[in-house]
């Protein structure tokens, strides 16, 4: 659910249009002098126009690193639904067509792999790169992927230079007394500030509901009468509200690691939550590394596994590694461990070689590039959407008493990725643009069945999303995975999964009640 990041410049489809983020708006009519639409009216009448403007497909600007035979184009989109002949701005979309015949094809597939911040745009490759998982389904469907407002070449945002953004090594995550907590507090309130300085115009309308409105502009740009959608972690989010915004619009829906969508839980408690769910899977992924320790040689147990990170960290503290690696790198690299499977085996690896004696391998891996100015403004525009969505979506505490009181008794039990989490969300108790009242997720008139799947362990996103969400959707069915903890559970080999996603994309069929699903292998050192 965190962020990630999308590649960010313009590109030679418009040239220069994006770097300054907007394009004019069209001229004045008698839609454009009004204002005070609501914004259902105005993403309706936004949709409209797309339906009737289409998408100009081209090849995709060489710099997006985006090969043919997929195509890219643009959707205009309103600034602000509630003023849709007001200020536009244009997402980014591109599309490959469905591999079958005409008479197979059943339509686009839309595609959000989260963050907030993350880019869909990779979302053909799996295509092109015939991926296995995604061989039967493309033959029915164009995937189409988009970058979402603010994000890579959507109208992108930027909250610090990015540059000074991946500057390492920060301070200790960990405070030891109040004058460190006094400095993690100034630094999120000068980046709240200048995300007002640099992106001001467009933190207002940096919200899930936004999203969704421009997903259905999206659809409506496809010429599709209906969505067909995958969400994965904050795309479930935006599938859950686009769901309850638009619930006769959808065809088929499949959100996949859920975000807890209850107002209560959006987005501090949210935000709680994950630091006890990544202990767990910390927890998970040491019990691992203990088990093969013939492989690795950190500790025959978990605790001494932990033992070993501890030293590492506390060696970090006091000499950053390489003089740019200390704890707040560390949490950053080691974090990918209780996120995702596929991080196991390599994160171990390096803790292993830095216990046999090699500090390099380690400080390759965890420090910033300074000279990678493409990944560096991609990571700084991943982190200032993931932070200007969720500080805009909802209303955060502004005390910090509540802040420190929280976060100290959960770092006691949970202190992996307590305090870290806390800075990063911290912005958001100075913020300066609205911060509004998130949606009230529910099931509306014409909604299908939407499949859920999640895992019973995951870190970033907690089962009990899933759950929540399966409550307000009526209809819905929850495919399990038990004992499995990896982020994005579609993209793994489950066959008791993989199968029952081909079958509601291919023929909408579900199964009865819900499933459960024996978890994917484990990762084999």
């Amino acid at each position: 659910m965190r962020r990630t990041a999308a590649l960010g410049s313009a590109g030679a489809l418009i040239a220069g249009t994006l770097i300054t983020g907007a394009i004019a708006a069209p001229a004045a009519n008698a839609e454009s002098r009004q204002s005070g639409w609501s914004e259902a009216r105005g993403a309706q009448i936004a949709a409209e126009r797309a339906a009737k403007k289409g998408i100009d497909w081209a090849d995709c600007p060489a710099d997006w690193g985006i090969a043919k035979p997929i195509q890219c184009g643009w959707v205009t989109v309103p600034l602000d639904y509630a003023r849709p002949g007001g200020k536009q701005i244009k997402l980014a979309v591109d599309r490959i067509g469905n591999t079958g015949t005409p008479a197979e094809r059943q339509g686009a597939l839309i595609y959000n792999p989260g963050g907030p911040g993350g880019s869909g745009l990779r979302f053909p490759t799996r295509v092109t790169n015939k991926n296995p998982l995604w061989v039967n389904t493309s033959k029915a469907y164009d995937f189409v992927g988009f970058d979402p407002r603010g994000v890579g070449h959507s109208s992108p945002i930027s909250c610090i230079d990015p540059q000074e953004f991946v500057k390492a090594p920060k301070a200790d995550p960990v405070p030891d007394s109040e004058a460190d907590k006094r400095a993690q507090r100034k630094l999120a309130a000068e980046y709240a500030d200048g995300c007002a300085e640099r992106s001001g115009w467009m933190l207002p309308h940096m919200t899930t509901p936004n999203t969704a409105r421009d997903l259905d502009v999206i659809r409506a740009a496809l010429g599709e009468k209906k969505l067909n959608f995958l969400g994965v972690s904050y795309g479930t989010y935006i599938g859950a509200v686009y769901a309850t915004l638009f619930p006769g619009h959808v065809r088929r829906m499949i959100v996949d690691s859920v975000v807890n969508p209850s107002r209560e839980k959006i987005w501090y408690e949210a935000n709680l939550d994950q630091d006890v769910a990544f202990q767990m899977r910390w927890d998970d992924w040491k019990e691992w590394v203990a088990k093969n320790d013939a492989t690795f040689h950190i500790g025959n147990t978990p605790e001494k596994v932990e033992q070993q990170w501890l030293k590492l960290r506390a060696t970090a503290k006091k000499a950053p590694l390489g003089g740019v690696v200390g704890p707040a790198e560390l949490v950053n690299f080691f974090q990918s461990a209780p996120y995702y499977d596929s991080a196991w085996v390599p994160v171990a690896q390096i803790l292993s070689k830095y216990v046999a004696g090699d500090t390099q391998a380690l400080v390759d891996a965890a420090a910033p590039d300074p000279s990678d100015t493409a990944g560096n403004i991609a990571s700084e525009n991943g982190n200032a959407v993931y932070t200007a969505v969720e500080c805009a979506d909802a209303k955060w505490p502004t005390s910090w008493k509540k802040w420190d009181r929280d976060n100290t008794r959960l770092h006691a039990q949970y202190p992996f990725m307590t305090w870290a989490n806390a800075w990063l969300n911290l912005p958001c108790a100075t913020w300066q643009s609205k911060q509004h009242t998130p949606v009230n997720v529910k099931t509306g008139r014409g909604l299908p069945p939407v499949l859920i799947v999640q895992a019973t362990r995951d870190a970033a996103t907690p089962f009990e999303g899933a759950v929540e969400l399966h409550k307000r959707l009526k209809g819905s069915r929850l495919i399990v995975e038990k004992d499995a903890g990896s982020h994005g559970v579609t993209g793994l080999v489950n066959p008791c999964i993989n199968e029952r996603v081909d079958a509601y994309l291919l023929s909408g069929k579900l199964d009865g009640s819900d499933v459960t699903c024996t978890p994917h292998a484990t990762p084999k050192p």
